[in-house]
């Protein structure tokens, strides 16, 4: 099922459902009941309330989205180091610098085609995916240079295959979940909590309050949602992608 068709569910349930809590709750209300009668403290208490929780969903946004700002960099780094090393090779013998060549190639090709979805499966980096990692290593390191031109290279080649694997750990460390779940039971309690007080100042069946009740836990199901999207920043809609890779390796197959 679409993400997106998850939400548009998502948003409209909430909004059945304090629509016919509203409805079913005024008809247990008396006729000379007042609205205007609700106590001054408990408008200020709902108010605040709903301030806190706004300052907590706005600082678990923040907190996704920066996530997902560094797994994107990560991505570009892990691609930009790979493609370095590609370049630095011209300097080697045609027979080291393509056997290089291919084993970066194969190493973006495998993690395009094949790691990125088991990123999204497992929440982790594949073994094999580590191996081809070691493969380039071992491609660059093993080669003895034979002249002052080609050490001058070795060792920044060998710097990039580094700067290549660091970058591989971090896409590693943001390829799961990076919101505990204490706090989605914070997001949750909260949600339910700030939406259940708009029923203290007693709502009635005008279309107005009717509409703004249904707009606002349709916003509340809504943030909650891309928070749950940004969560996993390899995983889900709005994620990162595997962009810089497409971009500097075009003659890769992917």
């Amino acid at each position: 099922m679409s993400e997106w068709l998850v939400l548009s569910l998502a948003m409209a349930a909430a909004c059945a459902v304090v629509v016919a809590i509203v409805l079913i709750n005024n008809r247990r209300v008396p006729a000379d009941d007042d609205p205007s009668e609700s106590p001054d403290v408990l408008e200020y208490m709902t108010m605040m309330i709903g301030v806190v929780y706004a300052i907590v969903l706005g600082l678990a946004i923040a907190g996704v989205w920066e996530a997902r700002g560094g797994a994107q960099e990560s991505v570009r780094q892990e691609a930009q180091a790979l493609h370095e090393v590609q370049a630095r090779s011209e300097v080697y013998p045609a027979e080291v610098r393509d056997r290089i060549r291919g084993d970066v190639d194969a190493y973006v090709s495998y993690v395009v085609d094949t790691e990125w979805p088991y990123m999204a499966d497992h929440g982790s980096l594949s073994e094999k995916g580590t191996a081809l990692l070691e493969r380039v290593r071992r491609s660059v390191t093993d080669y003895v240079p034979a002249d002052d031109h080609q050490a001058q290279a070795y060792q920044p080649l060998v710097d990039q295959v580094a700067a290549a694997d660091d970058a591989r750990g971090a896409r590693g460390e943001n390829a799961g979940a990076t919101m505990p779940g204490v706090v989605w039971f914070g997001l949750i309690t909260g949600a339910v909590v700030t939406v259940g007080l708009i029923f203290t100042l007693q709502i009635r069946r005008t279309w107005r309050e009717l509409l703004l009740a249904g707009l606002f836990s349709a916003l509340i199901a809504f943030l909650l949602f891309l928070i749950w999207d940004f969560d996993a920043p390899y995983g889900r809609g709005i994620a990162a992608t595997a962009g810089p890779f497409h971009n500097l390796f075009p003659h890769v197959d992917m």
